[in-house]
This record gives C-alpha cells, structure tokens and sequence, in this order.
C-alpha cells in the first residue's frame, strides 16, 4: 500500500514539474518578447530623438547648416571654417563597426571632394 502511495506522490510530483517547466517556458518566451519589444522602442525613440537633437540650445552648430542623414552617420554640420561629421549616442550606446570606421577614416584625413558633371 506504501509503494502505491508513493508512486502515486512521485507521478503527481512529476506532473507538477511538468507544469511548472512548461510555465517557466511560457515566462521565458514572454520575457524574450519583451526584451525585443523594449529595444526596438529604444531603438526607434532614438531615431526621432536624433533629428531634433540639432534643434536644442546645447548643439554647438548652426542647426540651418546641419544636414541629417540618419546613416551610415547621422548628420553633418557645415561650418565656415569646417565641415563636422556628427554621430549622437544616448545612455550606453556605441559606435557601430561602421561608424568606427567612419570615424578613424575622417581622422586619417581621407576624405576628398569629387564634382560630376551631367552633360
């Protein structure tokens, strides 16, 4: 009698894990979400942030004289002395590879001016 009783508790108490495995999964799977859903609002909330950023007292340049592109940078501001390549990061955010790039390609000077002419 003893072993059905305890055979019985063992198959309940593994029904329970079941459960509970199958819920931690569910939870998981939500908490994924989530976490993809939030940075893709960071994300996108950056983006907006981004093209009024000129507009604010503290950008040093002239915002008539900014030019946003978005990407691979995010804008340019003409200057009279000088033209400034302008990358702006919120709270942790860092260059990518691509703007790292950018950035050590402006250092070293390689940048040239090329004119075309449609006929």
């Amino acid at each position: 009698m003893l072993e059905i009783i305890l055979a019985v508790i063992a198959l309940a108490l593994a029904f329970f894990l079941f459960l509970f495995y199958r819920k931690a999964q569910s939870l998981q799977s939500e908490l994924d979400d989530l976490s993809s859903k939030k940075q893709s609002m960071s994300t996108r909330y950056g983006q907006i942030t981004e093209q009024w950023l000129p507009l604010m007292d503290s950008f040093p340049y002239d915002p008539k004289q900014f030019r946003f592109l978005g990407s691979p940078i995010d804008g340019i501001a003409f200057n009279e002395d000088k033209i400034v390549f302008c990358e702006f990061k919120f709270a942790d955010s860092k260059l990518t590879e691509k703007e790292r790039s950018i950035k050590k390609l402006v250092e070293e000077g390689k940048v040239e001016w090329k004119e075309f002419s449609v006929k």
